[in-house]
């Protein structure tokens, strides 16, 4: 229906990645659906330290967003470690007992406390990060890689050091008990870091619905259209949902 609000479909990128991934999402998510792309603070600098590294600092500067009085039905997705900035950001609303998303989706990241086959990025030589970021499927393909890597590796690494951050917080009890948001999970066929069977831990997350849906590619799949397509027909239910059983009045 025209008079119907848009569900705005908040995005957030993966490591090392920025809203410009999501460039082409608004002609390809569908009708009432409002792609709105999440930087995290100072992205356009590629230093690490103009990188958000800690928790709080990261919630301070992300939350407002998300407390505006009714905010109607929206959507957070996450990709990489966007995914575990928007379960941070869902976390922590339903800790302040504020409206939260609809619905989480989050791709091509494994849940919290499953451990990664990557160093850890606050003791790690940049070396020991660079072989275990050159692994295939875990970093863009380039022209030269190498090169790629070593002019990114300050940002990439302030990315896993805020992705352990975000790990840590997750590891503590919620004052809340467990998220009642349903959740969607993205994975991919051939992504090293995050393959289905793990991936699908994440419904271990919510006390709400969880679903797997699966994609034939890589771990950089934000730029096809599929991806787009499949939230927004998620958004449009979502939406729908919502508005039925909102109270009357």
């Amino acid at each position: 229906m025209s008079d119907e609000r848009l569900v705005r479909l908040y995005c957030f990128a993966h490591s090392g990645g920025g809203v410009s991934v999501f460039d082409h999402w608004a002609e390809n998510v569908g009708p009432g659906v409002e792609v709105v792309p999440v930087p995290l603070p100072d992205p356009q600098h590629h230093r690490a330290d103009a990188r958000t590294t800690a928790y709080e600092h990261l919630l301070a500067e992300l939350l407002p967003q998300f407390t505006e009085p009714d905010p109607g039905p929206y959507v957070l997705y996450g990709h990489g470690l966007g995914a575990m900035v928007a379960f941070s950001v869902t976390r922590v609303l339903h800790e302040a007992g504020l409206p939260g998303p609809a619905l989480l989706a989050v791709a091509a990241c494994p849940p919290p406390r499953v451990a990664l086959a990557l160093p850890n990025a606050r003791t790690a030589t940049d070396d020991e990060l660079l072989g275990a970021l050159s692994e295939p499927g875990a970093v863009p393909s380039t022209s030269d890689e190498g090169i790629w890597l070593r002019a990114m590796l300050p940002v990439l690494r302030a990315d896993l050091e805020l992705a352990q951050a975000l790990e840590d917080a997750a590891a503590r009890p919620s004052p809340a008990g467990p998220l009642t948001t349903p959740i969607l999970v993205v994975a991919s066929q051939a992504n090293p870091l995050a393959p289905a069977a793990i991936a699908d831990g994440w419904q271990r997350w919510t006390e709400g619905p969880s679903r797997l849906r699966t994609v034939p590619l890589h771990h950089f799949f934000t730029r096809g259209r599929e991806l787009p397509r499949l939230l927004g027909r998620a958004c449009r239910v979502t939406g729908r949902l919502a508005r039925e059983i909102a109270p009357v009045g």
